[in-house]
Formats: C-alpha cells, sequence, structure tokens
C-alpha cells in the first residue's frame, strides 16, 4: 500500500474511532508500530487534532473538530457545492459560525485552475437573493447545536409586548425570507411554538430538563399539522385575484391552500391558530387590493382597523382634503 493511500486510510480510520493505540493501529493496516507513529505524525502536520493520553493503558484521541478524509468531485459537482455555499452568502447571519467561509475558502483552494476561472467568471453572474435580517448567529447556533447532540435549550425570547424565559426543545430549524425560525416544544405552555430567531435574545443549552425523544421523532416537516394541534382554530378564506396568485406563490405557508380557478385567480382556504390571526392577516395585507379577506370576521375586522390607519396617515391634514 502507497503512503497516501495508507494515509487517508488511517485518516478514516482515526476520525471513527474515540481513542486508539499505535499497536491497535499497525495490526489494522498490517505494518510496523514505527510506520503508524510517523504517519501519526505526518496526520498531525496535515491538521489532524491529535493529542496523547497519559499513563497506563494511554494512547491517542482526536478533539472533537474531526478532519474528514480527501474526497474526489468532478467538475460540476464541485461547482454546485461552491454555489450551494454562495446560496447562503446574502444571509444576515447563520447556526453555522465561520464553518461555511472556512470550509470554502479550502475547497476553493484546492480546485484546478480551470475550474477557479469558471466560478471567478460566475460569481457576480449567478445569485440566490435573500432579504438581509439581522439576528444573533450565537443562538441560531445554539438552536442549532441543541438539534444535533440532543439538549432543551433556555431562551429569552421577546415579543411586542414583553420578554419572557422559556424552556424548550427544537424541533427544528428553518429559513422563511431572509427570517429564521425554530418550531419547537414549549415546556412552560405545554405546546408546539413557533419562535422566530430574531426575537431570541439568549439561549443556552440546559442539561436540568429531560431531553423527550418522542418530541425528536418531530420534523420541520411535520410542523404545519402540529403548529395547529391542542389549539383553538377558525378557518381562514381569502378571494385572490390571478395578480394575488401570483404574489402569493413564492410563500410555502400560504399557497398550497389555493385552489385555482379558471380565470387564473383562485380561493385560499386554510385552517389556522386564532392567536396567530394577525400574522395571517398581516400576510394578506402584503397583496394589496389583489385579496381579499372573506372570514372570519375578526380577519375582515383587522383588515378594516389596517385600512381605516392607513386613510389617516395618508389623508388626515390633507391639504384641500
Amino acid at each position: 500500500m502507497h503512503k497516501s493511500q495508507r494515509l487517508i486510510l488511517l485518516m478514516m480510520k482515526v476520525n471513527a474511532r474515540k481513542s486508539f493505540t499505535i499497536g491497535e493501529l499497525a495490526i489494522d493496516l498490517g505494518v510496523s508500530e514505527r510506520t503508524i507513529s510517523r504517519d501519526l505524525i505526518d496526520l498531525s502536520e496535515l491538521g489532524v487534532p491529535l493529542y496523547s493520553i497519559q499513563g497506563r493503558g494511554g494512547g491517542f484521541k482526536i478533539l472533537n473538530e474531526r478532519m474528514l478524509p480527501p474526497i474526489a468531485f468532478t467538475e460540476s459537482e464541485a461547482i454546485s457545492i461552491f454555489f450551494s455555499a454562495q446560496s447562503l452568502k446574502y444571509y444576515g447571519s447563520l447556526p453555522f459560525g465561520e464553518g461555511t467561509e472556512s470550509a470554502m475558502d479550502k475547497f476553493y483552494h484546492y480546485l484546478q485552475p480551470d475550474i477557479k476561472e469558471q466560478i471567478d467568471r460566475l460569481k457576480d453572474k449567478v445569485a440566490i437573493w435573500s432579504p438581509n435580517r439581522e439576528m444573533s448567529a450565537a443562538c441560531l447556533q445554539v438552536l442549532l447545536r441543541a438539534i444535533m447532540v440532543r439538549r432543551t435549550v433556555t431562551i429569552e425570547y421577546g415579543s411586542i409586548k414583553k420578554f419572557e424565559t422559556r424552556d424548550v426543545q427544537p424541533i427544528g430549524l428553518y429559513s422563511d425570507r431572509g427570517y429564521w425560525y425554530c418550531p419547537a416544544y414549549c415546556f412552560n405552555r405545554k405546546a408546539y411554538r413557533l419562535f422566530r430567531a430574531d426575537r431570541i435574545l439568549s439561549a443556552q443549552l440546559n442539561e436540568a430538563i429531560a431531553f423527550h425523544e418522542d418530541l425528536d421523532l418531530k420534523s420541520i416537516r411535520d410542523w404545519p399539522d402540529m403548529e395547529i394541534t391542542d389549539t383553538v382554530k377558525t378557518v381562514l378564506v381569502v378571494c385572490l385575484t390571478a395578480a394575488g396568485v401570483r404574489k402569493l406563490e413564492p410563500n410555502g405557508r400560504l399557497y398550497p391552500f389555493i385552489v385555482l380557478h379558471e380565470d387564473g385567480g383562485g380561493t385560499l382556504r386554510m385552517s389556522i391558530p386564532v392567536r396567530q390571526l394577525a400574522f395571517y392577516v398581516d400576510m394578506i395585507w402584503g397583496v394589496s387590493y389583489d385579496a381579499k379577506i372573506i372570514e372570519p370576521e375578526e380577519a375582515v375586522y383587522m383588515m378594516e382597523q389596517n385600512i381605516a390607519m392607513m386613510e389617516q396617515q395618508y389623508f388626515t391634514n390633507r391639504p384641500g382634503g
């Protein structure tokens, strides 16, 4: 076996183990302990974070930040990976820390010159826009970490009315129009809740609250059903013009519930939690006169109030008005 092949195999073996000895690796790879000792020095120089365990029964361990073995990519795979990372460029905050940027620097560094040249030509020609919303990257990282290591989280959450401390078990993280959302089970409310990440002021793992295995079976794909479970619901009905339908096409929350008409318009009909009625009315408000709320009456009233406030803002004390 060539040394390069042996080093790749060795990297894979140490990554897969919590601890190991030189003797164990020598047996696994069929070489001498002296050879393994030299190879481990080479791996350390390449950046594999190894450290020795002193004392009886000692050996070696690899730090939490494990190194991945080299992977070969085709030209199209390399370009697709680069632009997958580029698609995150316009987010104000990400739950990955600086990992994306440093990973792409390494990835780009080892590309062939002709592939680099192709990617460089595309950098200012292709973009995946996302509204830049500022929020705490540290809080996002805690939420992501909690999902990965199966922990609950204590958050300080601010709404328009007040700030509260909540103990939650995150179901997942997703982004919508630049905002990050965390569906979670709230132990304080004993119900599922949706938390907007930019309203989370602080977050920390909480070892004192037991992790619930049944909650871990849920995913963000289940969220639309979970969101209206065990809560008072109402039916939102909205008539849409063809332009209104087009305006709601990017809205993954509303568009699936639109029944299209022959003229291109449609009717939105969906069951929603009563406590989130104002949230949905605000989304319909953004469609302007291409949408008309039919029911419930509370939603119609909210829309009338919005119109009245808009009239007051633009027409009260208007010269000649």
